[in-house]
C-alpha cells in the first residue's frame, strides 16, 4: 500500500473523518485529501510533507517512522532547511545609498562666509561684546510615556505599581512543531515552525489563543505554570484570572 492508502485506511479504522483529522492537526482538509490520494504538491515542499505525514499518523494511531522512510525512498532524499530560510522577509529591505559630500560647494560657502565677516568688521568698526545666547536645554521625553514604554516591553516596576498584569508565555519545542498565536481580536501575533531545541517567549496583557500542530512536541509555561497536560489538546485560550475582591 502507498503512503496515502495507509493513512486513509488507518483513519477509517480509527473512526475519524477528514474534518476531525484536520481539526486535530491544523492541516487543511484539501491537503489531507491530496495526501490520501498520493498528491503531496499542496504541502509546500518535502519538509512540510514529512511534518504532515507525521502529524496525521500520530492522530490516527500509526507509527510515522516507516511512512517517513517510504516517503524519502519514493519522493527524494531529505533536504535540510534552516530557520533563516523559513523566516526570511518576503520583501528585501532597500538601503538608501549614502551620498558623498560635495567638498567644492562646502569650500565655496566657507570662503563667502569668511569674506562677509571680514567686510562687516572692517566697515562696522568695533562693537561691544555680544552676550552669548542662552543654551536651550535638550528635550526630555515625558516621564510617564518613558516608563510606560519600558514597562510594556521589559516588565518595568512601574507596571506593577499601576496594577498592570500580563501573560508571560514560554514555549520550548522538543520536536519541530507548527505554532500560531492570535489575540482576542483575531490578530496574528506569531505563525510559523519552531524547531526542536528552540524556545520562544511572549508577554501579553490580554487573552490570546494558542494553536499547536503537535502538542506532544512542546513544553508550555504560562506565568511559571503549565496550563495544560502535554499533548492533551491542540488549541488553548490563555487569559488572566480575575482579581479577587
Amino acid at each position: 500500500m502507498s503512503i496515502g492508502e495507509t493513512l486513509a485506511a488507518g483513519r477509517r479504522q480509527s473512526g475519524l473523518t477528514i474534518t476531525q483529522v484536520s481539526q486535530r492537526t491544523c492541516i487543511r482538509e484539501t491537503i489531507i485529501r491530496g495526501i490520501e490520494r498520493g498528491d503531496f504538491s499542496g504541502c509546500g515542499g518535502d519538509f512540510y510533507a514529512r511534518g504532515h505525514i507525521r502529524s496525521i499518523a500520530r492522530v490516527i494511531g500509526l507509527d510515522p517512522g516507516p511512512l517517513i522512510d517510504e516517503y524519502d525512498a519514493t519522493m527524494g532524499a531529505p533536504e535540510a532547511i534552516s530557520a533563516a530560510e523559513v523566516f526570511q522577509p518576503v520583501t528585501p529591505v532597500k538601503l538608501k545609498e549614502r551620498r558623498r559630500p560635495n567638498w567644492t560647494a562646502a569650500m565655496s560657502v566657507a570662503v563667502i562666509a569668511i569674506g562677509g565677516i571680514f567686510a562687516y568688521q572692517h566697515f562696522a568698526g568695533p562693537a561691544g561684546p555680544v552676550p552669548p545666547a542662552a543654551a536651550k536645554p535638550p528635550a526630555v521625553p515625558h516621564r510617564t510615556q518613558l516608563e510606560a514604554g519600558r514597562a510594556k516591553r521589559a516588565g518595568h516596576p512601574a507596571a506593577a505599581r499601576h496594577g498592570h498584569r500580563r501573560l508571560d508565555i514560554s514555549l520550548t519545542a522538543t520536536q519541530n512543531c507548527w505554532v500560531q498565536l492570535t489575540s482576542a481580536t483575531g490578530t496574528t501575533i506569531f505563525s510559523g515552525v519552531i524547531y526542536a531545541g528552540a524556545s520562544v517567549h511572549w508577554i501579553e496583557q490580554h487573552a490570546v489563543t494558542l494553536v499547536v500542530g503537535n502538542p506532544a512536541a512542546v513544553r508550555l509555561r504560562v506565568n511559571g505554570r503549565n496550563p495544560i497536560p502535554p499533548g492533551s489538546v491542540t488549541t488553548v485560550t490563555l487569559a488572566l484570572r480575575p482579581r479577587r475582591a
